[in-house]
């Protein structure tokens, strides 16, 4: 018996190496020497265990402990941007366009699933497996990008909190505009003093918004026929209807919302064994699953509201007014049938909340890619200041010289950005989560391969297709002179062949970093212990479970 106990007493927890520090996975493993137990004490050890199993966690508890990343991401997909491509889209175009919603929030769900396995599978995010596998220069390109994308999503939210603040206290838009950055260090600021009640707060502030477009869409009654029809019928009718469409998937798909999943999955505790890891992907992928969901009927919603005030049936002068140029600043009068006089200062808070949430989630995602591609740490407060500086200058701008109506499309221009971007984060993804020099036994299907590709291939085609010929088509109807047309060819098309060989270039070389490393070989017993959720069950040598990413340890989500 006191032989069986001493051996129990080296068995321990401990966490398996990973690819360029950190460790990769928590694994149960016997560190003393390979010996034979004998029956009786398995007996023994078997008889001292039953009663402690009913401490083994259930099912909805276990999901439960991995609910949070997936719903952090998507507040992205609620972002003022979003609600702006939605309004537009469903004003210039009904619901017509309700089928890119669906395609992207579709494909959002299958690349934010690869993302979220790609860091339970190699205990790495994707920024850092792409300074793992790059050469240098290919590296840092990667990083420039990733941070223009940060800052291209950050200058949505920046006009939103501003036409926000225009509506509730009358401040001009550029004003408002300085502002936000001040607004967005408050919330970081607050989060020591209880961060989960106010993400709480800004979520019920949030679905503040979805219950108005609800409860509006149920006063209008779009006609279902039309919906339907829009949400399975691909069309890109009228004009503008390709741009509408670009800019609606570069507000719903967003690459930096790849390198945050991927890095916010590494603050929960998996298992290194084929199960754990099948079982936290699996969790991942539904809490994912409800949480796009959501926002897909949100986004439906909006474009559904906005089309059926906007296009369907008789549309009075003053609403065709509005409608022939809304913004986010103009966007209450959608919501007056349901909330009368103070539809605006709802819908006003609301946009607040979006931009705030949103801002929160894009300062993590910076965050993650510089640590990742460089290595560099900085404090929070630090790294918002330093995106949100970035992201006013253009913001600040166009708010001066154009007002609420430039500052609203630069939203569209800010969104088609992100989605010429796409490539550039995509593409790495789709090719480390189906190597299996990055994944190991735990790769994409063949089915997913397919899949994620040919989708991936045809937003990348589309972006490549609209930009060439909006370029060409811009070069011939303006009215420069021709030297000046002449110039700015020599200048863009060498930059456009430049984002097409960047294009090739990633999806055709070869991996050549191996970073999937083989777990060691668990102890069958501690291992079966580790994954059902019992507590020192081996005797008091052993150690206890910890976070097998230390470095995001610090992450506000629910244990």
């Amino acid at each position: 018996m006191a032989s069986s106990q001493q051996k129990e007493a080296q068995m321990s927890t401990v966490a398996t190496p990973s690819f360029g520090g950190g460790s990769n996975r928590i694994a149960a493993v016997n560190t003393a020497e390979t010996t034979t137990i004998p029956a009786d004490a398995v007996k023994t050890q078997n008889h001292r265990e039953e009663p402690t199993t009913t401490d083994q966690k259930p099912g909805w508890r276990k999901f439960l402990s991995h609910v949070g990343p997936g719903f952090l991401v998507s507040l992205a997909y609620l972002d003022p941007g979003n609600l702006e491509t939605d309004l537009q889209a469903g004003a210039n175009h009904g619901f017509e366009l309700l089928w890119v919603v669906l395609i992207g929030l579709i494909f959002a769900l299958i690349i934010q699933s690869l993302a979220a396995n790609l860091g339970v599978s190699t205990g790495k995010h994707l920024s850092e497996v792409c300074k793992a596998e790059y050469p240098k220069f290919v590296k840092y390109c990667l990083w420039l990008l990733a941070e223009v994308a940060v800052i291209a999503a950050d200058i949505p939210e920046v006009i939103g909190t501003a036409f926000a603040l225009n509506i509730l206290f009358h401040i001009p838009v550029w004003a408002g505009v300085l502002l936000t950055g001040l607004s967005t260090l408050l919330l970081i600021g607050l989060q020591r003093y209880g961060v989960r009640k106010l993400e709480l707060l800004i979520a019920i502030l949030v679905f503040v918004m979805a219950a108005c477009f609800f409860g509006e869409m149920s006063y209008v009654k779009p006609p279902a026929t039309g919906v339907l029809k829009g949400m399975f019928v691909p069309k890109l009718n009228g004009q503008g209807a390709t741009g509408d469409a670009i800019a609606l998937l570069g507000a719903l798909v967003m690459p930096h919302n790849l390198f945050l999943h991927s890095a916010l999955v590494l603050s929960r505790k998996v298992p290194n064994s084929v199960r754990g890891i099948n079982d936290a992907c699996r969790y991942f992928l539904i809490e994912s699953g409800f949480a796009l969901f959501i926002s897909f009927l949100i986004n439906m919603a909006v474009v559904s509201v906005s089309g059926t005030v906007c296009t369907v049936g008789h549309v009075s002068e003053s609403t065709a007014d509005q409608c022939s140029d809304i913004t986010l600043n103009s966007a209450s009068f959608l919501l007056q049938n349901v909330l009368g006089k103070s539809s605006s200062t709802i819908y006003a808070i609301a946009l607040l909340a979006s931009g705030q949430s949103s801002s929160i989630t894009g300062t993590y995602a910076g965050q993650f890619i510089m640590q990742g591609f460089l290595d560099l740490k900085m404090k929070t407060w630090m790294r918002n200041l330093m995106t949100r500086s970035i992201a006013i200058t253009p913001s600040l701008i166009v708010a001066i010289i154009g007002g609420p109506q430039g500052a609203g499309r630069l939203i569209i221009i800010a969104s088609m950005i992100l989605s010429f971007e796409l490539p550039f984060a995509l593409i790495p993804l789709l090719k480390f989560s189906s190597s299996t020099t990055k994944m190991g036994p735990h790769k994409n299907s063949i089915y997913i391969i397919v899949i994620s590709w040919i989708l991936g291939l045809s937003i990348i085609g589309i972006n490549i297709y609209y930009l060439s010929t909006g370029f060409v088509g811009w070069l011939i109807d303006n009215n420069l002179p021709k030297v000046a047309n002449v110039f700015i060819g020599i200048v863009v098309f060498p930059l456009m062949a430049v984002y097409i060989l960047a294009v090739i270039y990633l999806t055709f070389r070869k991996d050549r970093v191996v970073t999937y490393i083989e777990p060691q070989k668990p102890d069958p017993m501690a291992q079966a212990h580790l994954e059902s959720g019992l507590h020192n069950s081996f005797g008091p040598g052993d150690v206890a479970p910890v976070p097998f990413r230390d470095d995001l340890a610090h992450i506000p989500l629910p244990e």
